[in-house]
Protein backbone atom coordinates (compact mmCIF):
# COMPACT_ATOMS: atom_id res chain seq x y z
CA UNK A 1 0.00 0.00 0.00
CA UNK A 2 0.97 3.19 -0.34
CA UNK A 3 2.69 4.94 2.36
CA UNK A 4 1.60 7.72 4.68
CA UNK A 5 5.11 9.35 4.88
CA UNK A 6 3.99 10.83 1.45
CA UNK A 7 1.65 13.07 3.24
CA UNK A 8 5.34 15.23 4.34
CA UNK A 9 7.42 15.52 1.29
CA UNK A 10 6.78 19.53 0.51
CA UNK A 11 7.83 20.24 3.88
CA UNK A 12 10.93 18.20 3.92
CA UNK A 13 11.90 18.84 0.52
CA UNK A 14 11.77 22.85 0.90
CA UNK A 15 13.74 22.48 4.13
CA UNK A 16 16.45 20.62 2.58
CA UNK A 17 16.21 23.09 -0.45
CA UNK A 18 16.59 26.55 1.54
CA UNK A 19 18.43 29.16 0.72
CA UNK A 20 17.42 29.32 -2.74
CA UNK A 21 20.20 30.44 -4.94
CA UNK A 22 20.74 32.40 -7.65
CA UNK A 23 21.15 31.89 -11.63
CA UNK A 24 24.81 31.40 -12.16
CA UNK A 25 26.79 28.89 -12.79
CA UNK A 26 30.86 29.89 -12.53
CA UNK A 27 32.60 29.24 -15.88
CA UNK A 28 35.76 27.19 -16.15
CA UNK A 29 38.89 29.16 -16.59
CA UNK A 30 39.80 30.37 -20.32
CA UNK A 31 36.13 29.07 -21.57
CA UNK A 32 32.94 30.89 -22.54
CA UNK A 33 29.41 29.68 -21.08
CA UNK A 34 26.88 28.13 -23.40
CA UNK A 35 23.84 29.76 -21.91
CA UNK A 36 23.54 27.57 -18.70
CA UNK A 37 20.55 28.16 -16.29
CA UNK A 38 20.15 27.16 -12.68
CA UNK A 39 16.77 28.33 -11.76
CA UNK A 40 15.91 29.61 -8.12
CA UNK A 41 13.97 26.61 -6.13
CA UNK A 42 10.56 28.02 -5.68
CA UNK A 43 9.55 29.55 -9.47
CA UNK A 44 6.12 28.74 -10.53
CA UNK A 45 4.09 28.70 -13.59
CA UNK A 46 0.52 29.37 -13.58
CA UNK A 47 -2.41 28.32 -16.21
CA UNK A 48 -5.46 29.81 -14.80
CA UNK A 49 -8.27 27.20 -14.05
CA UNK A 50 -6.23 24.24 -15.35
CA UNK A 51 -2.67 23.83 -13.46
CA UNK A 52 -0.59 25.29 -11.13
CA UNK A 53 3.69 24.21 -11.53
CA UNK A 54 6.13 24.94 -8.44
CA UNK A 55 9.76 23.92 -8.85
CA UNK A 56 10.09 22.71 -5.49
CA UNK A 57 13.67 20.73 -4.76
CA UNK A 58 16.63 19.77 -6.48
CA UNK A 59 19.71 17.37 -5.89
CA UNK A 60 22.93 18.31 -7.56
CA UNK A 61 26.39 18.86 -7.68
CA UNK A 62 27.20 21.76 -10.51
CA UNK A 63 29.79 24.29 -9.78
CA UNK A 64 27.84 27.13 -7.45
CA UNK A 65 25.58 24.89 -6.13
CA UNK A 66 24.14 24.85 -2.63
CA UNK A 67 25.34 22.82 -0.35
CA UNK A 68 21.87 22.01 0.95
CA UNK A 69 20.86 20.26 -1.63
CA UNK A 70 24.39 19.33 -2.90
CA UNK A 71 24.73 15.45 -3.60
CA UNK A 72 28.53 14.23 -5.36
CA UNK A 73 26.49 10.80 -6.38
CA UNK A 74 24.52 13.28 -8.61
CA UNK A 75 27.09 12.92 -11.55
CA UNK A 76 25.77 13.16 -15.19
CA UNK A 77 22.10 11.83 -14.31
CA UNK A 78 20.43 10.11 -17.33
CA UNK A 79 16.86 9.09 -16.09
CA UNK A 80 15.11 9.22 -13.14
CA UNK A 81 12.33 5.90 -11.90
CA UNK A 82 9.71 6.66 -9.51
CA UNK A 83 8.73 3.05 -7.71
CA UNK A 84 5.22 2.44 -8.60
CA UNK A 85 4.40 2.17 -4.30
CA UNK A 86 5.78 5.59 -4.33
CA UNK A 87 8.20 5.28 -1.10
CA UNK A 88 11.28 5.99 -3.06
CA UNK A 89 13.00 7.07 -6.77
CA UNK A 90 15.88 5.79 -8.54
CA UNK A 91 18.11 8.20 -10.51
CA UNK A 92 20.88 6.48 -12.78
CA UNK A 93 23.95 8.33 -12.96
CA UNK A 94 25.55 7.53 -16.34
CA UNK A 95 29.46 8.67 -15.65
CA UNK A 96 29.22 8.24 -11.93
CA UNK A 97 28.27 4.43 -12.46
CA UNK A 98 25.81 4.40 -10.06
CA UNK A 99 22.34 4.37 -9.20
CA UNK A 100 21.05 6.49 -6.52
CA UNK A 101 18.21 5.74 -4.23
CA UNK A 102 15.95 8.24 -2.06
CA UNK A 103 13.49 8.18 0.00
CA UNK A 104 10.50 10.21 -1.87
CA UNK A 105 9.37 11.35 1.44
CA UNK A 106 13.03 13.20 2.83
CA UNK A 107 14.23 13.73 -0.17
CA UNK A 108 17.27 11.75 1.71
CA UNK A 109 19.58 9.31 0.01
CA UNK A 110 19.15 5.64 1.27
CA UNK A 111 21.36 3.64 -1.08
CA UNK A 112 24.42 4.38 -3.79
CA UNK A 113 24.18 1.06 -6.31
CA UNK A 114 28.11 0.72 -7.61
CA UNK A 115 27.71 -0.91 -11.32
CA UNK A 116 31.27 -1.95 -10.43
CA UNK A 117 32.06 -5.98 -10.93
CA UNK A 118 34.75 -8.31 -11.19
CA UNK A 119 35.57 -12.00 -10.96
CA UNK A 120 33.95 -12.30 -7.56
CA UNK A 121 30.59 -11.20 -8.97
CA UNK A 122 30.61 -14.25 -11.65
CA UNK A 123 27.60 -16.17 -10.07
CA UNK A 124 25.23 -12.74 -10.92
CA UNK A 125 25.30 -13.58 -14.70
CA UNK A 126 22.96 -15.12 -16.27
CA UNK A 127 24.03 -18.43 -18.93
CA UNK A 128 24.91 -16.86 -21.76
CA UNK A 129 22.53 -16.59 -24.65
CA UNK A 130 24.63 -16.70 -27.46
CA UNK A 131 23.35 -13.81 -29.16
CA UNK A 132 25.88 -11.36 -28.31
CA UNK A 133 29.39 -11.53 -29.29
CA UNK A 134 32.39 -9.57 -28.66
CA UNK A 135 34.48 -7.96 -31.90
CA UNK A 136 37.53 -7.82 -30.40
CA UNK A 137 39.65 -10.05 -27.28
CA UNK A 138 39.95 -8.69 -23.52
CA UNK A 139 41.55 -10.58 -20.98
CA UNK A 140 38.57 -10.12 -17.95
CA UNK A 141 35.43 -9.08 -19.97
CA UNK A 142 33.36 -9.27 -17.01
CA UNK A 143 35.72 -6.81 -15.50
CA UNK A 144 34.29 -2.96 -15.72
CA UNK A 145 32.00 -0.65 -14.44
CA UNK A 146 28.65 0.10 -16.47
CA UNK A 147 27.27 3.27 -17.49
CA UNK A 148 24.19 2.65 -16.56
CA UNK A 149 21.10 4.61 -18.71
CA UNK A 150 17.49 3.88 -18.65
CA UNK A 151 15.11 1.32 -16.20
CA UNK A 152 11.97 -0.14 -16.13
CA UNK A 153 10.26 -1.75 -13.06
CA UNK A 154 9.20 -5.56 -13.73
CA UNK A 155 7.23 -7.99 -11.25
CA UNK A 156 4.66 -5.07 -9.52
CA UNK A 157 8.11 -3.15 -9.05
CA UNK A 158 10.40 -5.62 -7.26
CA UNK A 159 12.64 -5.54 -9.59
CA UNK A 160 14.47 -2.36 -11.64
CA UNK A 161 16.05 -3.28 -14.99
CA UNK A 162 18.77 -1.06 -15.96
CA UNK A 163 20.87 -1.16 -19.18
CA UNK A 164 24.68 0.07 -19.65
CA UNK A 165 25.77 2.39 -22.37
CA UNK A 166 28.84 0.66 -22.46
CA UNK A 167 31.21 -1.12 -20.02
CA UNK A 168 34.41 0.89 -18.73
CA UNK A 169 36.77 -0.31 -21.09
CA UNK A 170 34.78 -0.51 -24.80
CA UNK A 171 35.75 2.79 -25.47
CA UNK A 172 33.58 3.15 -28.43
CA UNK A 173 30.82 0.78 -27.20
CA UNK A 174 31.10 -1.74 -30.12
CA UNK A 175 30.98 -4.49 -27.65
CA UNK A 176 28.50 -6.47 -25.97
CA UNK A 177 27.46 -4.56 -22.88
CA UNK A 178 25.54 -5.73 -20.08
CA UNK A 179 22.03 -4.97 -18.18
CA UNK A 180 21.76 -5.15 -14.36
CA UNK A 181 18.47 -6.43 -12.72
CA UNK A 182 18.24 -4.71 -9.05
CA UNK A 183 15.77 -6.17 -6.31
CA UNK A 184 13.92 -3.02 -5.04
CA UNK A 185 13.67 -4.63 -1.68
CA UNK A 186 17.62 -4.73 -0.95
CA UNK A 187 18.49 -2.41 -3.17
CA UNK A 188 21.23 -4.17 -4.83
CA UNK A 189 21.85 -5.93 -8.27
CA UNK A 190 21.14 -9.56 -8.29
CA UNK A 191 21.33 -10.74 -12.13
CA UNK A 192 23.37 -9.73 -15.05
CA UNK A 193 22.49 -9.88 -18.20
CA UNK A 194 24.44 -9.23 -21.37
CA UNK A 195 23.02 -6.85 -24.24
CA UNK A 196 23.62 -5.93 -27.42
CA UNK A 197 26.12 -2.89 -28.00
CA UNK A 198 25.21 0.13 -26.20
CA UNK A 199 21.70 -0.41 -25.47
CA UNK A 200 19.54 2.56 -23.99
CA UNK A 201 16.30 2.25 -23.91
CA UNK A 202 14.44 -0.87 -21.82
CA UNK A 203 10.76 -1.87 -21.37
CA UNK A 204 8.46 -4.10 -19.73
CA UNK A 205 5.65 -5.65 -21.29
CA UNK A 206 2.05 -4.76 -20.00
CA UNK A 207 1.38 -7.98 -18.77
CA UNK A 208 4.75 -8.46 -17.27
CA UNK A 209 5.77 -11.43 -19.09
CA UNK A 210 8.40 -9.69 -21.57
CA UNK A 211 10.81 -7.70 -21.51
CA UNK A 212 12.59 -5.65 -24.38
CA UNK A 213 16.22 -3.97 -24.73
CA UNK A 214 17.04 -1.57 -27.30
CA UNK A 215 20.26 -1.35 -29.12
CA UNK A 216 20.84 2.01 -30.06
CA UNK A 217 24.73 0.76 -31.45
CA UNK A 218 24.14 -1.53 -33.94
CA UNK A 219 20.11 -1.59 -35.30
CA UNK A 220 18.93 -4.26 -32.68
CA UNK A 221 16.59 -5.85 -30.08
CA UNK A 222 16.33 -8.18 -27.48
CA UNK A 223 13.80 -9.64 -26.25
CA UNK A 224 13.59 -11.86 -23.15
CA UNK A 225 10.71 -13.97 -21.51
CA UNK A 226 10.38 -12.19 -17.80
CA UNK A 227 7.40 -14.20 -16.94
CA UNK A 228 8.96 -16.54 -14.04
CA UNK A 229 8.60 -15.01 -10.87
CA UNK A 230 12.41 -16.93 -10.11
CA UNK A 231 15.07 -15.07 -12.16
CA UNK A 232 17.06 -17.76 -12.49
CA UNK A 233 14.16 -18.37 -15.13
CA UNK A 234 14.74 -15.61 -17.23
CA UNK A 235 15.93 -15.69 -20.48
CA UNK A 236 16.30 -14.08 -24.19
CA UNK A 237 14.18 -15.26 -26.62
CA UNK A 238 15.24 -13.25 -29.61
CA UNK A 239 17.57 -10.60 -30.90
CA UNK A 240 16.12 -9.29 -33.83
CA UNK A 241 17.46 -6.80 -36.52
CA UNK A 242 15.63 -4.10 -37.75
CA UNK A 243 16.09 -3.99 -41.71
CA UNK A 244 20.49 -4.42 -41.37
CA UNK A 245 22.55 -4.87 -38.87
CA UNK A 246 25.50 -1.99 -38.27
CA UNK A 247 29.21 -4.25 -38.42
CA UNK A 248 31.25 -2.18 -36.15
CA UNK A 249 35.05 -2.37 -35.64
CA UNK A 250 35.96 0.86 -33.98
CA UNK A 251 39.35 1.52 -32.96
CA UNK A 252 40.40 0.83 -29.38
CA UNK A 253 42.41 3.87 -29.22
CA UNK A 254 40.75 6.90 -30.74
CA UNK A 255 37.08 7.77 -29.51
CA UNK A 256 34.50 7.78 -32.04
CA UNK A 257 31.08 9.76 -31.74
CA UNK A 258 28.42 6.51 -30.77
CA UNK A 259 26.05 9.31 -30.44
CA UNK A 260 25.37 9.50 -34.08
CA UNK A 261 27.27 7.10 -35.91
CA UNK A 262 24.85 4.32 -35.27
CA UNK A 263 22.70 3.78 -38.00
CA UNK A 264 19.11 3.73 -36.87
CA UNK A 265 20.21 5.19 -33.36
CA UNK A 266 17.22 3.27 -32.12
CA UNK A 267 15.82 4.86 -28.96
CA UNK A 268 11.85 5.14 -27.54
CA UNK A 269 10.16 1.44 -27.20
CA UNK A 270 6.99 0.53 -25.99
CA UNK A 271 4.83 -2.26 -26.12
CA UNK A 272 1.32 -1.71 -27.36
CA UNK A 273 -1.55 -2.09 -24.95
CA UNK A 274 -2.95 -5.04 -26.36
CA UNK A 275 1.01 -6.84 -26.08
CA UNK A 276 0.70 -7.62 -29.72
CA UNK A 277 3.43 -4.79 -31.15
CA UNK A 278 6.76 -3.91 -29.72
CA UNK A 279 7.21 -0.42 -31.35
CA UNK A 280 10.67 1.12 -31.50
CA UNK A 281 11.49 4.70 -32.77
CA UNK A 282 14.17 5.34 -35.04
CA UNK A 283 16.15 8.74 -33.97
CA UNK A 284 18.51 8.33 -36.78
CA UNK A 285 19.07 7.07 -40.20
CA UNK A 286 15.77 7.28 -41.97
CA UNK A 287 13.50 7.58 -39.28
CA UNK A 288 9.94 6.01 -38.81
CA UNK A 289 9.04 3.95 -35.86
CA UNK A 290 10.16 0.24 -36.41
CA UNK A 291 7.17 -2.52 -35.17
CA UNK A 292 7.94 -6.03 -33.96
CA UNK A 293 5.28 -8.44 -34.20
CA UNK A 294 5.63 -10.70 -31.06
CA UNK A 295 3.44 -13.34 -31.92
CA UNK A 296 6.40 -15.02 -33.64
CA UNK A 297 9.02 -12.64 -32.89
CA UNK A 298 9.65 -11.29 -35.87
CA UNK A 299 10.43 -7.46 -37.23
CA UNK A 300 8.35 -5.87 -39.97
CA UNK A 301 9.27 -3.05 -41.17
CA UNK A 302 8.97 0.75 -40.19
CA UNK A 303 6.43 2.79 -40.11
CA UNK A 304 7.05 6.18 -41.66
CA UNK A 305 5.04 9.67 -41.34
CA UNK A 306 6.25 11.59 -38.35
CA UNK A 307 9.19 14.04 -38.36
CA UNK A 308 12.77 12.94 -38.23
CA UNK A 309 14.75 12.93 -34.83
CA UNK A 310 12.32 10.79 -32.72
CA UNK A 311 13.21 9.95 -29.25
CA UNK A 312 10.88 8.87 -27.47
CA UNK A 313 7.13 6.81 -27.19
CA UNK A 314 4.13 6.96 -24.83
CA UNK A 315 1.13 5.18 -25.54
CA UNK A 316 -2.12 6.69 -23.34
CA UNK A 317 -5.82 7.99 -24.27
CA UNK A 318 -5.54 5.31 -27.04
CA UNK A 319 -3.16 7.83 -28.80
CA UNK A 320 0.82 6.83 -29.55
CA UNK A 321 2.62 10.09 -28.50
CA UNK A 322 5.76 10.63 -29.77
CA UNK A 323 9.04 13.43 -28.94
CA UNK A 324 10.68 15.05 -32.08
CA UNK A 325 14.05 16.22 -30.02
CA UNK A 326 15.68 18.72 -32.81
CA UNK A 327 12.76 20.50 -33.86
CA UNK A 328 10.99 20.34 -30.24
CA UNK A 329 7.64 18.94 -31.05
CA UNK A 330 5.34 16.33 -29.69
CA UNK A 331 3.20 14.46 -32.28
CA UNK A 332 0.62 12.31 -32.17
CA UNK A 333 -1.47 9.35 -33.87
CA UNK A 334 -4.84 7.67 -33.00
CA UNK A 335 -3.50 4.28 -32.18
CA UNK A 336 -6.25 2.64 -33.93
CA UNK A 337 -4.62 3.75 -37.23
CA UNK A 338 -0.89 3.10 -36.32
CA UNK A 339 -2.26 -0.44 -35.31
CA UNK A 340 -4.17 -0.59 -39.07
CA UNK A 341 -0.14 0.61 -40.71
CA UNK A 342 1.01 -2.44 -38.46
CA UNK A 343 -0.73 -4.91 -40.34
CA UNK A 344 0.22 -3.46 -43.70
CA UNK A 345 3.96 -4.46 -43.03
CA UNK A 346 4.77 -7.94 -43.92
CA UNK A 347 8.61 -8.43 -43.08
CA UNK A 348 10.70 -8.78 -46.80
CA UNK A 349 7.43 -7.99 -48.95
CA UNK A 350 6.64 -4.56 -47.31
CA UNK A 351 9.35 -3.00 -45.36
CA UNK A 352 7.55 0.31 -44.87
CA UNK A 353 4.75 2.14 -44.90
CA UNK A 354 3.78 5.83 -44.86
CA UNK A 355 1.61 7.54 -42.25
CA UNK A 356 0.69 11.32 -42.68
CA UNK A 357 -2.08 11.82 -40.47
CA UNK A 358 0.15 13.26 -37.33
CA UNK A 359 -0.95 16.00 -35.13
CA UNK A 360 1.85 18.60 -33.81
CA UNK A 361 2.52 20.53 -31.15
CA UNK A 362 5.69 23.02 -31.50
CA UNK A 363 7.29 22.88 -27.87
CA UNK A 364 10.88 24.40 -27.27
CA UNK A 365 13.69 22.95 -28.96
CA UNK A 366 15.23 19.38 -27.66
CA UNK A 367 12.29 17.37 -26.51
CA UNK A 368 13.29 14.13 -24.65
CA UNK A 369 11.59 12.05 -22.54
CA UNK A 370 7.67 12.66 -22.40
CA UNK A 371 5.35 11.41 -19.79
CA UNK A 372 1.26 11.90 -19.91
CA UNK A 373 -0.54 12.74 -16.69
CA UNK A 374 -2.05 9.97 -14.67
CA UNK A 375 -5.73 11.55 -15.81
CA UNK A 376 -4.44 11.80 -19.32
CA UNK A 377 -4.73 15.64 -19.62
CA UNK A 378 -1.61 16.92 -20.23
CA UNK A 379 1.62 15.93 -21.09
CA UNK A 380 5.09 16.91 -20.08
CA UNK A 381 8.41 17.24 -21.63
CA UNK A 382 12.09 17.82 -20.54
CA UNK A 383 13.38 20.36 -23.43
CA UNK A 384 17.34 19.79 -23.70
CA UNK A 385 17.85 22.49 -25.44
CA UNK A 386 15.91 24.99 -24.15
CA UNK A 387 16.81 23.96 -20.54
CA UNK A 388 13.09 23.57 -19.08
CA UNK A 389 9.96 21.34 -18.30
CA UNK A 390 7.20 22.26 -21.16
CA UNK A 391 3.58 21.56 -20.12
CA UNK A 392 1.15 20.36 -22.87
CA UNK A 393 -2.72 20.25 -23.14
CA UNK A 394 -3.35 16.12 -24.12
CA UNK A 395 -6.34 16.90 -25.65
CA UNK A 396 -5.70 19.98 -27.61
CA UNK A 397 -2.30 19.36 -27.94
CA UNK A 398 -1.48 22.64 -27.34
CA UNK A 399 1.39 23.88 -25.42
CA UNK A 400 0.43 25.88 -21.81
CA UNK A 401 3.64 26.69 -20.87
CA UNK A 402 6.83 26.34 -19.45
CA UNK A 403 9.43 26.24 -16.53
CA UNK A 404 12.77 26.58 -16.33
CA UNK A 405 14.75 23.59 -15.30
CA UNK A 406 18.69 23.37 -14.73
CA UNK A 407 20.59 22.80 -18.36
CA UNK A 408 20.33 20.05 -20.61
CA UNK A 409 17.22 18.06 -18.75
CA UNK A 410 16.80 14.62 -20.49
CA UNK A 411 15.08 11.98 -18.21
CA UNK A 412 11.78 12.42 -16.37
CA UNK A 413 9.31 10.85 -14.49
CA UNK A 414 5.89 11.51 -12.78
CA UNK A 415 4.46 9.94 -9.52
CA UNK A 416 1.61 7.71 -9.74
CA UNK A 417 -0.86 10.34 -8.37
CA UNK A 418 0.25 13.14 -10.75
CA UNK A 419 1.31 15.36 -7.97
CA UNK A 420 5.29 15.22 -8.84
CA UNK A 421 7.75 15.23 -12.03
CA UNK A 422 11.28 14.37 -11.48
CA UNK A 423 13.66 15.90 -14.79
CA UNK A 424 17.26 14.58 -14.60
CA UNK A 425 19.77 16.83 -16.60
CA UNK A 426 23.07 15.68 -17.81
CA UNK A 427 26.54 18.36 -17.63
CA UNK A 428 27.21 19.09 -21.27
CA UNK A 429 31.18 19.15 -21.81
CA UNK A 430 31.65 20.50 -18.20
CA UNK A 431 28.95 23.07 -18.01
CA UNK A 432 25.65 22.60 -16.72
CA UNK A 433 23.50 20.03 -15.66
CA UNK A 434 24.46 16.96 -12.54
CA UNK A 435 20.72 17.61 -11.16
CA UNK A 436 17.83 16.31 -10.36
CA UNK A 437 14.88 18.48 -9.96
CA UNK A 438 11.49 17.97 -8.37
CA UNK A 439 8.25 19.60 -9.44
CA UNK A 440 5.39 20.10 -7.79
CA UNK A 441 2.40 19.99 -9.62
CA UNK A 442 -1.21 21.16 -8.78
CA UNK A 443 -4.39 20.51 -10.95
CA UNK A 444 -7.03 22.82 -10.71
CA UNK A 445 -9.46 21.05 -13.19
CA UNK A 446 -11.11 18.89 -10.30
CA UNK A 447 -8.88 15.39 -10.33
CA UNK A 448 -8.05 14.45 -7.24
CA UNK A 449 -5.52 16.90 -5.53
CA UNK A 450 -3.64 15.51 -2.43
CA UNK A 451 -2.90 12.11 -1.00
CA UNK A 452 -5.17 12.38 1.85
CA UNK A 453 -8.33 11.60 -0.62
CA UNK A 454 -5.70 9.36 -3.05
CA UNK A 455 -4.74 6.90 -0.34
CA UNK A 456 -8.02 6.37 1.23
CA UNK A 457 -9.73 5.81 -2.29
CA UNK A 458 -7.04 3.52 -2.64
CA UNK A 459 -7.53 1.41 0.27
CA UNK A 460 -11.17 1.42 -0.27
CA UNK A 461 -10.72 -0.43 -3.49
CA UNK A 462 -8.25 -3.09 -2.13
CA UNK A 463 -11.11 -3.52 0.33
CA UNK A 464 -13.70 -4.12 -2.51
CA UNK A 465 -11.61 -6.92 -4.18
CA UNK A 466 -8.72 -5.30 -6.71
CA UNK A 467 -5.67 -7.36 -6.55
CA UNK A 468 -3.43 -4.90 -5.86
CA UNK A 469 -1.83 -1.59 -4.73
CA UNK A 470 -1.31 -0.98 -8.07
CA UNK A 471 -4.63 -2.07 -9.78
CA UNK A 472 -6.64 -0.27 -7.45
CA UNK A 473 -4.24 2.95 -8.44
CA UNK A 474 -4.83 2.24 -12.14
CA UNK A 475 -8.60 1.97 -11.55
CA UNK A 476 -8.82 5.52 -9.89
CA UNK A 477 -6.61 6.84 -11.91
CA UNK A 478 -9.18 5.99 -14.73
CA UNK A 479 -11.94 7.41 -13.41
Amino acid sequence: MLSFRLLLPLAALLALTRPAFAQFDPEPEGKSRPGVVHPAVGQKMHVEDRINVAFLARKQQFAGGDEASRDTDVHSPKSVNIHPSGEKYYVNSLEGGKTVVYDFATNQKTRVILHEFDDDDEGLWAPDSGLFHFNHSYTHPRRFIGKPVESTFSHDGRYLWVPYYRRSYDLNAQEPSAMAVIDTQVDSVIRLFETGPLPKMVATSPDGTRLAVTHWGNNTVGLMDISSDNPDDWHYLASLVVDYELKLNFSLKAKVDRDVNSGYCLRGTVFTPDGRYLLVGCMGGGGGIAVIDLADNRYLGRVLGAMPNLRHIVIRNDYIYCSINNAGYIQRVPLDVFLECCSELDGDKKRTVRLDDWDSCKVPAGARTIEVAPNGRYIFAACNFSSCLAVVDARELKLLGTINADSYPVGLDISRDGRYVFTTSQARSGYGGNAVDIFEIEYLDGRIKSYFEWLPAVAALRAAGAESTRAAADTLLAR
